[in-house]
C-alpha cells in the first residue's frame, strides 16, 4: 500500500507541475518537427523530436517547447529549472514594485466611546502608514441610540485628524453615510 500511495503522490505532483507550468519539456513534447534553438541562442535548424531530445541530453540540458502554435514549433535547449527560478524571481520583483507603487487605503474603526489607549494605538499605527505614503480612512459605525448623537462621533474623527496633523492632511471631511461617518486622510506632501 505504501508504494502505491507514494507512486500516486509522484504522479499527482508531475500532473500538478504540468498543469501549473505552461511550457512543455522533454518527453511531454508531442510535436514531430521543431525549430531548435541552442543553449547560446544560435539557431540549429528544423530537427525531428528525437534528434532534438538527443542534442539536449548530450548538452545535459532540457528541451523546452517555447512556441507550439508557430510553424514549425520552436523549442530551446536550456536548463529549465534555472529558467523557472529566474522567471519566478522576475515575477516577485514586479509584484514588489507594484506593491510599492500601489498605495492602499488603510481603514481604522473608531467608536464614540473609544478608550484613550485604544485611540493612541490607532493614531500611532496610522502615523506609520502615513509615513509610508498610504491613505487613512477612519470611520465610526453608530449603533442604536448613538445615531441621535452623531456630533460626538464627528468630534472623535476630528480629534483623530488633529492627532495626525503632522503627517497628514484631511482629504475628505467627516460625513455621514447611513449609520457610518467617515473621514479620509492623505499623507502630507514633502
Amino acid at each position: 500500500m505504501g508504494i502505491d500511495y507514494t507512486h500516486f503522490l509522484i504522479c499527482w505532483r508531475c500532473f500538478y507541475i504540468a498543469k501549473t507550468e505552461e511550457l512543455l519539456i522533454n518527453d511531454q513534447i508531442r510535436v514531430a518537427e521543431l525549430m531548435v534553438i541552442g543553449p547560446n541562442g544560435e539557431k540549429m535548424g528544423v530537427k525531428k523530436l528525437e534528434d532534438a531530445l538527443t542534442l539536449a541530453s548530450y548538452a545535459g540540458l532540457d528541451l523546452v517547447l517555447m512556441s507550439e502554435n508557430s510553424t514549425p514549433a520552436v523549442a530551446k535547449i536550456m536548463d529549465y529549472n534555472k529558467y523557472r527560478y529566474e522567471r519566478q524571481k522576475k515575477l516577485k520583483e514586479t509584484q514588489k514594485k507594484q506593491r510599492e507603487s500601489n498605495k492602499d487605503i488603510k481603514e481604522y474603526r473608531l467608536s464614540v466611546r473609544i478608550d484613550i489607549h485604544d485611540f493612541e494605538t490607532r493614531v500611532k499605527n496610522a502615523s506609520e502608514y502615513l509615513k509610508k505614503g498610504h491613505k487613512i480612512k477612519a470611520f465610526i459605525k453608530f449603533k442604536g441610540r448613538e445615531m441621535a448623537h452623531t456630533d460626538l462621533g464627528k468630534d472623535v474623527l476630528i480629534k483623530f485628524a488633529d492627532a495626525l496633523k503632522d503627517f497628514s492632511q484631511i482629504e475628505i471631511e467627516p460625513k455621514l453615510e447611513g449609520r457610518q461617518m467617515s473621514l479620509l486622510l492623505a499623507p502630507k506632501n514633502k
